[in-house]
């Protein structure tokens, strides 16, 4: 039974350059996802639809491609990790085949010439004895290994953009960090540009040089890294910092917690759709949206109605 339309991705739009590191953080259910898989065009159609909008890739806009021309965009030009390897990898074929199809699709190299390549994907992602994994299958490897050889297969036509949708979520800290860190090196040696997908700020604080903080299906904060941290100007964004455990403070020190759920995304408030969650909500929150607007440091952007009057407590604080 349909229980109506949900937005689950409004008005998003922002830049990235070449080679740029951006960081798209929020709390489950706030569009992340559903944003990247638009980007890909794999939202499945129906149900999905995107009733608007153009995203451009170096000029050209991919939503009006065709579905066979798209098929040429996606994996030699951008290319995603998506969150779990072993529903990603098709456990009836070998990892090295899954490697191989990407090559001779998009670079017309023959079997010989793609295996080779295949090989040498999987070394540089840190899988040892490479050349033998090659002929292995997704359960024969870990989890830490499965994601490599899915980055592996991202990499494998040099694409202009990585998107990488939360990839380290179910793996252990170790093993995150040494995506992370590969993630980095790969990224200097190709100069892509990667798109990090995450509710964990501390991997973003790392790795992007600009945050997209998602709510509800809207960006509500955007900007410079140093910037987000530092000089937060939406409650929300407040409110996850606050959630996030520090060196620094003293033993015993509670966590923040932002009260309340978000909004069901199909009947959206008329205001902020933080409004209800927000300690500092006014009357003006509840009646419209603010709009994404400059603050005073460069390049940032906040959607509060409110941010100045925070600001200035933050500084008096």
């Amino acid at each position: 039974m349909d229980d109506g339309l949900v937005k689950a991705v409004n008005g998003v739009s922002y830049i990235m350059a070449e080679g740029e590191t951006l960081g798209v953080v929020g709390e489950s259910g706030c569009g992340k996802s559903v944003h990247a898989l638009s980007i890909m065009r794999l939202i499945p159609e129906p149900p999905g639809d995107i009733e608007s909008g153009e995203i451009l890739l170096e000029g050209r806009d991919i939503l009006r491609l065709s579905r066979d021309a798209m098929r040429k965009v996606r994996g030699a030009e951008i290319a995603m990790v998506f969150q779990d390897p072993m529903t990603s990898l098709n456990p009836v074929y070998t990892v090295g085949y899954q490697i191989m199809e990407a090559l001779k699709i998009h670079k017309n190299m023959d079997d010989k010439a793609a295996r080779e390549r295949a090989g040498e994907l999987l070394s540089l992602v840190g899988i040892p004895s490479a050349g033998q994994r090659l002929d292995d299958y997704p359960h024969q490897f870990s989890g830490g290994m499965r994601q490599r050889a899915m980055i592996a297969m991202a990499l494998s036509c040099e694409p202009k953009l990585l998107i990488a949708d939360e990839p380290t979520t179910a793996l252990d800290v170790t093993i995150q960090a040494q995506i992370v860190d590969l993630v980095i090196r790969l990224q200097e040696n190709l100069g892509m540009a990667v798109m990090w997908i995450t509710h964990d700020l501390g991997i973003v604080a790392e790795l992007a040089e600009k945050i997209n903080v998602m709510y509800a299906g809207y960006i509500i904060e955007r900007g410079y890294t140093k910037d987000i941290f530092k000089r937060t100007r939406h409650p929300y964004t407040i409110g996850l910092l606050g959630s996030l455990p520090r060196l620094d403070e003293a033993p015993g020190t509670k966590l923040l917690a932002i009260p309340g759920l978000p909004p069901d995304l199909i009947a959206l408030p008329n205001g902020c759709p933080f409004a209800a969650r927000c300690v500092y909500k006014e009357e003006q929150c509840l009646e419209a949206m603010p709009p994404l607007n400059p603050t005073d440091e460069r390049d940032h952007f906040v959607a509060c109605w409110l941010w100045r009057k925070i600001a200035e407590g933050s500084q008096n604080a």
